[in-house]
């Protein structure tokens, strides 16, 4: 499972001109399924998410938690983060979970940040998806429950 976290003061993401989700401060967490992940793998990146201190504290430092700022999560799907271009042009997803296997991952991913008392809003899973953020700092950071990186 791999995920780009981004801090961010808003985020939103579209379905046509339908708003799925909107978030102020918090975190915009997209979110690939690999092959072969299961749930060692959501609890992997529901803990490294909820846990991350990325928000500053009083001294300015990295030290917060999105939970401890009472922050919100927007959760895209995005297969394109298995994406591998190593061999030509054109990127294969060969690795991107099958949806049947992919879906019940991500909701659990949700319910995982959700259960660490985080509120999620999320996208719509297989949509053509506009997404909006405003990332503060920046700061985005990749996590693999793999460690491929």
């Amino acid at each position: 499972m791999r995920a780009v976290v981004q801090r961010v003061t808003q985020a939103s993401v579209r379905v046509g001109d339908t708003l799925c989700g909107e978030i102020g401060r918090g975190l915009l967490v997209l979110l690939g399924v690999e092959e072969g992940d299961a749930q060692a793998d959501v609890d992997y990146c529901v803990s490294k998410t909820v846990h991350l201190r990325v928000f500053e504290d009083e001294a300015g430092k990295m030290n917060r938690s999105v939970v401890d700022v009472g922050g919100t999560a927007l959760v895209v799907s995005q297969f394109t983060l298995l994406g591998d271009a190593r061999g030509g042009r054109r990127p294969s997803f060969i690795r991107a979970a099958r949806p049947e296997q992919a879906i019940p991952l991500y909701e659990a991913y949700c319910d995982g940040l959700r259960q660490a008392g985080l509120p999620v809003k999320t996208g719509r899973f297989q949509a053509e998806m506009a997404v909006s953020l405003v990332n503060n700092g920046p700061v985005t950071l990749l996590l693999d429950s793999r460690k491929a990186f």
